[in-house]
């Protein structure tokens, strides 16, 4: 593990480069790369949820005004997937949801594009829905993928059956011994989540030309080499036909984590040979993105007088609505995230993906950790009643520490979680508290812990010093507002090479210019691409080192890079320019540049302990503490958030102001999930919130300050000791506020998010416990078999 010091100059509180354009409203994003004499297109989408196709006739399209091409599933004949190869571009013999693609055209405007959509003939037989997991987990239920079998699986061994897209079991130790023990208590608890909108401001957005045998895709996206592999595959053409790039995202959170509407607009531009641009209503935004997925939970936990878990079974349904898509990989991450924060003596998980037809859901900040992080804890809470212990002194006790072993069976290093527990302590004690603020109202408090992980993968990076001093760095990261491209990256690059960041430019992403990258998501991008950075300076650094060291007569060991210049240890100003040494060299061998690559390490699971898993252990874990104090109104339900407080792990903060800009909107963006935003599947199995009217975003008066406390020094095998920082702030919030609820309400809350009126029913005792009937209390009749 990396505990190395940043360099001198490396931490700062960097502001935005970007910030004044963006707030003047000067940033040109996807949406603005139309221009002059740009072809508008539009889609044909269902209305209805279940259906086969019986006949789609666009003739009558094709002669509408202004109408240049019409697209359907016959020029779009392959599939795409994560792990299930299930999805078309275009429905083409079934309807699978509500809002899927049938058809698309490109017009001259967009209301001729919409025109010519309307009469397009598609004729159906409607079937009846499958909506919810419990109908499509029913005896007998209707298939949503009859020709399941046929998929190609990206993984071997899978169990896959029926309505369940993918499994993915973790089993370590005997859990059935351990139940059976005399000396132990059993805790059952049942959970359920609604799903999450992500609802950045831009909206999907792809504008696309075909040029020279090539598609050129200009996209909205946080992974361009995932269009341009999805691309690829549904046109059935070369990956190195398509060139993807990116100007700055208007926001993601992960729902521009997939391919969708580029491969359309690629295929319509090449079909009229003019520009087309496919741009996303907020209508269309809303009904079809990918949102965070609805899930059920239940937990079963056998823990002694004394605290120790000595066995725990979990089943968690993940509603990937009509596609696997992303949920067939999220459901790795139940292993690392219901199976996390706590030693288990002996543990049996599963996670199941399950088909409905609903619009596919996927990626979202800290995906499958925020619901799971919310049923880890209350349970734990239960756990703390029944055995009668404090619930800190519960969590001080079975925290995971160094030497501890996970879920998989991988040994966690460093003692990190139990300190951070012991930090949040201390700063509530800090802390005056805010109970006299309830007033009349009922007051709670709670403390809850969170395991999360940084995505690693592959990213690569090309650093080219220049002749002036400055350096341009060339990658496929792609700046979706977080501020890692603007921020972190050019800190890094400036801290090895002696320079200021203003001195770095960051090149837009281009999938012809830089090498393979994963994505941006998950916190990965200043550990992946720095570490891919640090090592293209590493280059440059043996390329201008040995010149400056002949140029001033000096052995290398004693030069260091910094303020622009190659100055002699202990003799301030006897060195020279920087641009001066790379003047230099590019006269002896030519320009100076130096790339690099970076991946995961690595790290090991127990052997045969972790199924269909794409990530069986993780490489840089990254833990958080929340605190929160509430106030219930009895009459109302409403519920009053009035103070918070983190202890987040960062491993080195590089820029301690980016990071609580992180902290403070994770925390609000919980609050909403927590509190206020509900999506709803009405009978049609549309979703009912079909915009900002209707769907309830946290506003002004919702946002609360946040006390902020960065724990630094937990081991890292990110560049210079860092961790992401960006994606686990969302984690332990809705698990904060539901806990403090349950204390205040002194009744078990098991249902999110918190509504006034579902508080009132909590209060009021006619919400019913949970007890899934399709969930069996025994674990292994929860599983393909």
């Amino acid at each position: 593990m990396n505990l190395t010091i940043p360099p001198m100059g490396a931490v700062m509180n960097l502001a935005r480069r970007d910030a004044h354009d963006k707030l003047s409203g000067r940033t040109r994003y996807a949406i603005d790369q139309a221009g002059p004499g740009t072809l508008q297109a539009a889609i044909l989408r269902s209305e209805i949820a279940s259906a086969r196709i019986l006949r789609i006739d666009a003739s009558k399209a094709k002669n509408m005004p202004g109408v240049r091409a019409v697209i359907t599933a016959e020029d779009a004949p392959g599939r795409h997937g994560i792990g299930v190869i299930d999805h078309p571009l275009f429905a083409r013999d079934v309807i699978r949801y509500f809002g899927e693609p049938i058809a698309a055209v490109a017009a001259d405007t967009v209301e001729q594009a919409r025109a010519a959509t309307a009469v397009i003939e598609v004729e159906i037989e409607p079937l009846a829905p499958i909506l919810t997991m419990a109908e499509a987990l029913a005896a007998g239920a209707p298939l949503v993928h009859p020709d399941w079998k046929s998929y190609e699986v990206q993984l071997d061994g899978v169990a896959r059956a029926g309505n369940v897209a993918w499994e993915a079991k973790v089993v370590r130790g005997d859990t059935d011994a351990a139940f059976a023990r005399p000396d132990v208590t059993i805790v059952e608890s049942c959970f359920t989540v609604g799903r999450q909108s992500h609802v950045p401001f831009e909206p999907r957005a792809a504008v696309a030309t075909f040029e020279d045998g090539r598609f050129h895709i200009i996209a909205s996206t946080q992974v361009p080499w995932t269009v341009r592999k999805v691309t690829a595959e549904v046109l059935g053409v070369p990956s190195s036909q398509v060139r993807v790039t990116v100007p700055p995202v208007g926001g993601a959170f992960g729902l521009k984590f997939d391919c969708t509407i580029e491969p359309m607009a690629a295929l319509l531009a090449k079909k009229t040979g003019r520009r087309v641009a496919l741009i996303n209503s907020r209508y269309e935004e809303t009904i079809t993105c990918l949102c965070r997925e609805n899930a059920e939970i239940r937990i079963r936990s056998a823990v002694t007088k004394e605290g120790e878990i000595v066995g725990r079974e979990a089943t968690v349904l993940m509603d990937c609505g009509a596609f696997g898509g992303e949920q067939i990989f999220l459901t790795t991450m139940t292993a690392h995230t219901l199976g996390g924060n706590y030693k288990l003596g002996s543990v049996r998980l599963n996670s199941r993906a399950v088909y409905t037809n609903t619009a596919p859901n996927g990626a979202f900040r800290a995906c499958n950790g925020v619901y799971n992080t919310f049923a880890l804890e209350r349970h734990t809470d239960e756990i703390c009643d029944a055995i009668g212990m404090d619930p800190l002194e519960f969590r001080r006790r079975n925290v995971l520490g160094d030497g501890d072993i996970g879920a998989t069976g991988q040994v966690f290093e460093g003692e990190v979680l139990r300190p951070m527990v012991e930090r949040m302590e201390a700063l509530k004690a800090s802390l005056p508290s805010k109970a006299p603020l309830a007033a009349d109202r009922l007051y709670g408090r709670a403390t809850t812990v969170g395991t999360w992980f940084i995505f690693v993968g592959p990213s690569s990076a090309t650093v080219h010093l220049n002749a002036d001093g400055s350096a341009t760095l060339v990658t496929t990261g792609v700046e979706i507002g977080s501020g890692t491209m603007v921020q972190s990256l050019p800190q890094i690059v400036a801290a090895e090479l002696g320079i200021r960041p203003d001195d770095v430019v960051v090149k837009a992403a281009d999938t012809d210019a830089a090498g393979l990258d994963l994505g941006v998501g998950g916190g990965r991008t200043t550990v992946s691409i720095g570490a891919a950075s640090l090592k293209a300076c590493e280059e440059i650094r043996n390329r201008i080192l040995p010149v400056a060291s002949e140029m001033l007569q000096t052995p290398r060991e004693k030069l260091v890079l910094a303020n622009s210049r190659v100055e002699i240890i202990g003799r301030k100003g006897a060195g020279t320019t920087i641009a001066k040494v790379v003047e230099r060299v590019q006269q002896l061998s030519g320009p100076v540049a130096g790339s690099g690559a970076f991946t995961k390490p690595g790290v090991q699971a127990m052997a045969g302990c972790a199924m269909a898993h794409f990530i069986d252990a993780i490489d840089i874990p990254v833990f958080a503490v929340h605190d929160c104090e509430v106030a219930v109104d009895p009459e109302t339900g409403h519920v009053d958030v009035l103070s918070y407080q983190v202890v987040q792990d960062v491993g080195r903060a590089l820029n301690p102001r980016a990071i609580h800009g992180q902290v403070q909107g994770g925390v609000v963006q919980g609050l909403g999930y927590a509190l206020h935003e509900e999506v709803t599947i009405d009978a049609l199995g549309r979703i009912a919130q079909s915009g900002f009217e209707t769907y309830r975003l946290p506003l002004a008066q919702d946002v609360v300050p946040v006390t902020i406390d960065l724990y630094e020094g937990a081991p890292s095998i990110g560049p210079l000791g860092t961790k992401g920082a960006g994606e686990v702030p969302i984690l332990n919030v809705a698990a904060a506020v539901a806990c403090a609820v349950a204390n205040a309400t002194g009744r078990s809350v098991c249902r999110l998010p918190l509504t006034p009126p579902r508080v009132l029913e909590l209060i009021t005792r006619v919400d019913p416990p949970l007890d899934f009937t399709h969930i069996s209390s025994t674990w292994l009749e929860n599983t393909i078999r």
